[in-house]
C-alpha cells in the first residue's frame, strides 16, 4: 500500500550532475531509507543508505560523488549525483534501507553518455 515515486532522472554527459527524488506515500520517520540501481542485464544493487538519524553509507563506487539525504517532513529522500560516469547508467529506485522492502516503484532512468 505504500507507494514510491522516483523522479529526476534523465540523460546527462559524463561529469554531469542529477538530483533524484523519492516521494513516499507515508511517513518515513524512524525508517532507514536507501537508493538502489539496476543496470541492463544486472542485479539490483544498493547504492546508498541513510538512517532515520541521518547517518549515511555508500557503495564504494559512488562514495565521494553521491550524497543521500532525507526530508522527513516531506516524506522524501534525495540522491545528489555528481561527477557522473557511464557506469552509473541504470534505473534508480528507492525503498527501505533494510530488506523488509515495500513494493518497488517504477524507478527513474539515469543515462550517462556523451
Amino acid at each position: 500500500q505504500v507507494q514510491l515515486v522516483e523522479s529526476g532522472g534523465g540523460l546527462v554527459q559524463p561529469g554531469g550532475s542529477l538530483r533524484l527524488s523519492c516521494a513516499v506515500s507515508g511517513s518515513i520517520f524512524s525508517i532507514a531509507m536507501g537508493w538502489y540501481r539496476q543496470a541492463p542485464g544486472k542485479q539490483r544493487e544498493l547504492v546508498a543508505t541513510i538512517t532515520s538519524g541521518g547517518v549515511t553509507n555508500y557503495q564504494d563506487s559512488v562514495k565521494g560523488r553521491f550524497t543521500i539525504s532525507r526530508d522527513n517532513a516531506k516524506n522524501t529522500v534525495y540522491l545528489q549525483m555528481n561527477s557522473l560516469k557511464p557506469e552509473d547508467t541504470a534505473v534508480y529506485y528507492c525503498n527501505k534501507g533494510r530488506p523488509d522492502y515495500w513494493r518497488w516503484g517504477q524507478g527513474t532512468q539515469v543515462t550517462v553518455s556523451s
